[in-house]
């Protein structure tokens, strides 16, 4: 992590970041601790990966609500274009000092695609969780 451009304290509160999954069952992601309810929902949507991603406040500078709902609209097509699989989602860090932002948990999208998809929505960085359903936080810059 040290090669990113990315402020020391905005990447570690990344990793303080509660990932909140909603559906049928909400469980929360916390990055580098195993998800039994993340291994529940691969194996329920026969994926061996996924994604927590969102078009919120572009490179983590807070932008007016109406425009962080057209990116988020944008998300949301580009996903559904794609034929994606995903969960609603709010990523919100426990001190409350920055806005939850509305996310998406998307269900087979490997590693590459994921990190292209993050670019491409101008985040600083994605979660990314693999087989072992240990979600990693992936620095895109």
């Amino acid at each position: 992590m040290s090669d990113s451009s990315i402020n020391p304290e905005t990447v570690q509160a990344y990793l303080e970041t509660e990932y909140l999954v909603q559906g049928e069952s909400n469980f929360v992601l916390r990055v580098g601790q195993f998800s039994k309810s993340l291994e529940s929902e691969h194996g329920l949507r026969g994926s061996d990966c996924s994604a927590f991603i969102t078009a919120y406040n572009p490179f983590s500078k807070v932008v007016a609500e109406v425009e962080n709902a057209k990116r988020q609209k944008t998300l949301t097509d580009e996903l559904q274009r794609r034929s994606l699989t995903f969960a609603d989602g709010i990523g919100q860090h426990p001190s409350n000092q920055w806005p939850g932002e509305p996310s998406y948990l998307v269900f087979g999208l490997t590693l590459e695609a994921s990190k292209t998809l993050g670019a491409r929505f101008e985040q600083n960085a994605i979660i990314w969780c693999g087989i072992d359903c240990v979600p990693q936080l992936i620095l895109l810059r």
